[in-house]
């Protein structure tokens, strides 16, 4: 890692200039204090850039609600959420209040269906966002076709014991 010179050795002219001019100037001290907080490294290529923060660093994750209705507009819930999270992510905490599993859900947002793997600020998902949630069709499909065939049927299945 490679020491950058103090902001003060870099910032002394300018502060001498500014402080005895009228009208006032931009805050060095300020300036100074924000430089120091940065962290750099150099690259493999030799390119001095700010350091990278990890998910494990103390870094503020913005959670976003985002309201979550069906086609119908019959049902309407609010989410609260990571901001980075994914939609596949939505779609879990979805499951758990309208009961449809995550593979029979889809999720439109600005009139586009989205992956599992979108991320929800990569495609613009803001706070108080409306996300529409529809069932997947050929789910929907079967459901009917197993519901008609067991009326077809009948009852499958007879009590051969009586008591």
């Amino acid at each position: 890692m490679v020491k950058i010179p103090s902001p003060r050795r870099l910032f002394r002219s300018r502060s001498k200039s500014t402080a005895g001019g009228i009208g006032g100037g931009v805050d060095m001290c300020a300036m100074v204090a924000e430089h120091e907080r940065i962290e750099w490294e150099v690259r493999p290529g030799g390119m001095l850039v700010q350091k990278r923060r990890g998910p494990d660093d103390d870094a503020v994750v913005e959670a976003i609600l985002v309201k979550v209705c069906t086609a119908g507009g019959a049902w309407q819930h609010d989410v609260s959420i990571d901001a980075t999270a994914t939609f596949g992510d939505l779609k879990v905490l979805l499951s758990l209040a309208t009961g449809l599993w995550p593979r029979e859900q889809r999720l439109l947002y600005r009139g586009r269906e989205r992956d599992d793997g979108d991320h929800l600020h990569m495609a613009g998902v803001q706070d108080k966002d409306k996300v529409l949630l529809l069932e997947d069709p050929a789910v929907t499909e079967r459901k009917l076709r197993s519901t008609s065939l067991a009326q077809l049927m009948g009852v499958p299945c007879h009590s051969f014991i009586q008591v």
